[in-house]
């Protein structure tokens, strides 16, 4: 439990680290960006191998109900990543499109692991992913949003490459033993 609770708080620091410390993070120059690449990769490895490893009580499981809504909370997490790529429409109507999608993936896991194991992680991103749209908010103030003139067709694209890579996530959940139907 310890190593997922350190690679949650790595990966929250290393992504806060320049909001929270810009002239240290601005006198690293480029070394400061492959530290804080190395951090979040090191992040990653402890997350994954400490939620793996990590056990402890259960207080809700998953329901047929939650599973469902789930999913959509799933499918909005990724098409408004693949949005925040493709400046679509929806980018200029949210201030925040990845932190977002960051934060729907976090409240879909949630609803259906009720463990502890799953609190600290999909909570501890939660967490983080609030806390940094408040920092962002108050240091850059309302900025005005850009991008949503595009055509339909690339509004269909987005949504396309949405369900695609849903699919795909699905389909890997599944074959690692994480069924996301029923």
């Amino acid at each position: 439990m310890l190593m997922l609770t350190l690679g949650v708080a790595l990966w929250s620091v290393a992504h806060l680290f320049k909001r929270l410390a810009p002239a240290a993070r601005d006198g690293m120059g480029d070394l400061g960006k492959l530290v804080v690449t190395v951090a979040l990769i090191g992040s990653l490895v402890m997350m994954i191998s400490g939620y793996q490893d990590a056990s402890g009580p259960v207080w809700w499981g998953r329901q047929p109900l939650w599973v469902s809504i789930s999913n959509v909370l799933m499918l909005f997490a990724l098409y408004m990543m693949v949005a925040s790529s493709m400046k679509v429409r929806i980018t200029s109507m949210v201030r925040h499109p990845q932190l977002t999608a960051i934060k729907a993936w976090s409240v879909s896991h949630l609803l259906v692991n009720g463990d502890l194991p799953s609190l600290i992680l999909f909570g501890g991103l939660l967490g983080w992913a609030v806390v940094s749209v408040i920092i962002i908010n108050r240091q850059d103030g309302k900025v005005a949003m850009t991008g949503g003139n595009t055509g339909w067709s690339r509004e269909a694209l987005a949504v396309l490459v949405s369900v695609g890579l849903y699919g795909a996530v699905a389909h890997a959940h599944a074959y690692l033993g994480y069924p996301v139907h029923g």
